[in-house]
């Protein structure tokens, strides 16, 4: 009997170890990459160049310099062929895993003949040995890299869910999901559309009036409403305008050691108003890089290509004036690799490209477009530039105060009636030379302007200047600048684009996560005539936009980053939407658009610590500006690039001396000292406080107030338990403190209205708390 009750046991403890393991409750450790499936048809593009570019290219790849064994595994010609240094002797052989040498290297035993070499660190797991395997079994077809290829619009997918899906967009979505065994998230909530809706397409919230209004409205097109609302909102060309400065390496100050004024505003304020007229991308483009050399060029388009003088500008004495200006043609080059067409062209300015098919000649026939400017003069004297007058004559627009109302009527003059801006300007043809190491004073081969035949081939129609650049950047045929635009643009709704490296579409960028849905929506965005609005409304009806965005128990597992898009996503803001939307709340926001850049708080001290100027430097202190100034919307902050905005730089925002696409995203203590004890926030959370005071005395409902102000929702019975708590404590505590009350709410410079300062206090403290909050923060 004895034995039958252990046997009886152990059977029940192996059937539950069975059900667990079913359940999934544990897993067996073994190698990961032994339960991968091998794709049923092998890709060059999504499973063979990455493994290759990873582990060969440095040593087999594009650059000569650094290739060894006369091997080059990245074109289908040199892959093939007989090695040099060994006749009758192949890499590659399609369908011959005996005679591909390549093969028999990577999976030897014998370190001297094992490739990647031991030393190098690097080595391919037993997948990715399985996948070459495969591939040179099914005949080692090469392609070229995918980015290069010529977007087409592909068959929209067949999916099983028919009841899911507002547009083409949500076919590609949903066919990935049940491709993964995954379903789509439910519709989020109407408040909470409204919010993710208003801060992607004005970078503010919704007032709670609006969302009221909005809400009432319970028709089917309701959020198509909604959308159109906000596109025709001035505020939508100043949300569009703060990223394109990270691309166009905006900044009000010159750079390098005295770092003096710079009058670029104007320029600025232009980008707001094609924004704002929805000018179509390729005419936007054009007009940038171009719009001096369009026949009978307007003022408008003069004044637009301020984009390519937004670079660093050295003011030193006794510089080597060659060098400098070799510097700003290499910058304005590679600003257009990495912010237009997404690619790492500087990369090639030393040797060719270690891993695109971009030679070092290449480069420089690029770098050929933006040689004909003249530079000279682009010096300032101290005393001048405080008078934004420039030493020399350099090419500028002079833009007056009776100009703006016909010609520039979207540029706010404000306090300065006469102003020049620096633009483009071709003068006398130079010759172009490959620089040996990238140096200005190593000139070797000449070269002419023209662009690399792997992306997409200058045609002979095109005149070799900007103005034909630009053309061959817009055409419909080029493979990229649709597509990195069209993903950024998804990057900025969804916090990451189809191609996480948006800065990079080349070899070692990421591969597209919905490669067909990327391709179909830059030729749909062509097909519209490059509409930017046009772009963001289809993406946003989609059912993939429209998702809420809880992470679910079964996508913790199988997508954790939401690369599929099973859910929204929740990300938290940048630090300029951070603080315009606090100040939104707080009703402090200054709405004017446009005009001279303005200084708001800033802790003492910083600009002199780092100026190394000395009284040459006309920006040596920080003078923090008055009244509504101090409001404005941060697009509108004095940008330093020695010292950019303290508050801003702490939240990730780059220092604007180079082009940047993609903003890294931290989370540092930093951080939370910011919304903790910034003079604007606690100013903010002040004024909320006292108006709401002086608008409801003696209302019950102070905290409910505040919270619907800041979160655009109501709160739930458990987080207003929490803060009325609070808040009572606090009024409690100000009430037996009256003078700590006093002392803590006169900060800011904003006038203070005669209320309670024990209320003010504990009130102004609780919207502190909200404002604080994770979803405060946070775009969901």
């Amino acid at each position: 009997m004895k034995y039958k009750i252990t046997l009886i046991v152990v059977l029940v403890g192996l059937f539950g170890l069975l059900f667990a393991y079913k359940k999934g409750a544990f897993e067996i450790q073994k190698d990961e990459y032994t339960v991968l499936k091998l794709p049923e048809t092998v890709d060059y593009n999504f499973h063979i160049k990455p493994i290759l570019s990873d582990n060969c290219y440095t040593c087999h790849g594009p650059d000569a310099n650094k290739r060894k064994a006369g091997l080059r595994l990245d074109l289908e010609k040199t892959a093939l062929s007989e090695l040099s240094e060994s006749p009758g002797h192949f890499a590659i052989v399609p369908k011959n895993l005996r005679e591909s040498k390549a093969y028999q290297s990577i999976i030897s035993d014998d370190p001297n003949q094992l490739m990647p070499p031991p030393d190098s660190k690097l080595a391919l797991n037993s997948y990715e040995k399985k996948l070459v395997k495969k591939w040179i079994q099914q005949g080692a077809k090469f392609e070229k890299h995918w980015a290069y290829l010529t977007p087409e619009k592909a068959y929209l997918p067949e999916t099983e869910l028919s009841n899911w899906g507002n547009n083409e967009i949500d076919d590609f979505i949903l066919r990935k999901l049940e491709e993964n065994k995954l379903r789509p998230s439910k519709k989020a909530s109407d408040e909470t559309l409204i919010r993710r809706i208003s801060l992607d397409l004005i970078g503010l919230p919704p007032d709670p009036e609006t969302v009221q209004k909005l809400l009432a409205n319970r028709s089917k097109d309701n959020i198509e409403r909604i959308i159109d609302a906000f596109l025709a909102s001035p505020a939508y060309g100043e949300r569009m305008t703060q990223s394109w400065l990270d691309v166009a390496r905006y900044a009000d100050s010159h750079g390098y050691q005295d770092d003096s004024y710079r009058t670029m505003w104007p320029w600025r304020d232009w980008v707001i108003h094609a924004f704002n007229n929805n000018l179509p991308y390729d005419t936007f483009l054009t007009w940038q890089l171009a719009g001096d050399l369009l026949p009978n060029a307007t003022k408008e388009q003069i004044l637009a290509t301020g984009f390519n003088r937004n670079h660093p500008i050295t003011q030193e004495g006794g510089v080597i004036q060659e060098e400098y200006r070799t510097n700003y043609v290499l910058d304005r080059t590679n600003t257009l690799g990495k912010g237009i067409l997404g690619l790492t062209l500087e990369c090639a300015r030393c040797h060719d490209h270690k891993y695109d098919a971009i030679s070092q000649e290449n480069y420089f026939e690029m770098f050929a477009f933006f040689n004909q400017v003249d530079e000279k003069g682009l010096q300032m004297d101290a005393v001048q530039a405080k008078n934004q007058k420039f030493f020399a004559d350099p090419p500028y627009i002079e833009i007056s105060a009776n100009e703006t109302k016909d010609v520039l009527s979207f540029i706010n003059m404000k306090k300065t009636p006469k102003i020049n801006v620096m633009v483009m300007n071709d003068s006398a043809p130079k010759t172009t030379f490959v620089l040996n190491r990238g140096e200005y004073d190593q000139p070797t081969d000449s070269v002419q302007p023209n662009t690399p035949e792997t992306i997409y081939r200058f045609s002979d129609d095109l005149p070799k200047n900007r103005l034909g650049l630009a053309r061959w950047l817009t055409d419909k045929k080029n493979p990229l600048t649709a597509r990195v635009y069209v993903n950024r643009i998804w990057g900025m709704l969804f916090g990451k684009g189809l191609v996480e490296t948006s800065e990079d579409f080349g070899v070692q960028g990421s591969l597209p996560s919905h490669p067909k849905l990327l391709d179909w929506l830059a030729v749909d965005f062509m097909e519209h005539d490059w509409d930017i609005k046009y772009l963001l409304k289809k993406i946003m009806l989609s059912a993939t936009y429209q998702q809420k965005s809880e992470l679910r128990p079964d996508l913790k597992n199988k997508d954790p980053e939401n690369k599929l898009l099973a859910r929204a996503p929740r990300f938290r803001m940048s630090g300029e939407m951070i603080r315009d939307y606090i100040l939104t709340t707080s009703g402090l926001l200054n709405r004017e658009i446009g005009g001279p850049s303005v200084k708001p708080y800033q802790p003492a001290g910083l600009w002199e610590e780092t100026n190394a100027g000395g009284d040459r430097g006309v920006l040596t202190k920080y003078i923090p500006d008055e009244g509504d100034d101090l409001y404005r919307r941060s697009l509108y902050t004095f940008w330093k690039r020695t010292l950019p905005p303290p508050n801003m730089t702490i939240f990730d925002a780059p220092t604007r001396d180079f082009s940047e696409v993609r903003r890294q995203k931290t989370n540092t203590p930093l951080q939370a000292l910011v919304l903790q004890n910034d003079v604007q926030i606690l100013e903010a959370a002040r004024v909320m406080a006292q108006r709401i005071i002086r608008d409801t005395p003696g209302n019950p409902d102070y905290v409910t107030d505040v919270f619907r102000r800041i979160l655009v929702r109501s709160p739930k019975k458990e987080e207003l338990l929490a803060l009325n708590t609070y808040y009572y404590n606090a009024l409690e505590v100000y009430r037996n403190a009256i003078e700590d009350a006093k002392k803590l709410v006169i900060v800011g410079n904003y006038k203070q209205l005669d209320v309670d300062p024990a209320e003010t206090a504990a009130l102004m403290l609780t919207a502190q708390v909200i404002y604080n909050l994770d979803e405060t923060i946070t775009k969901e």
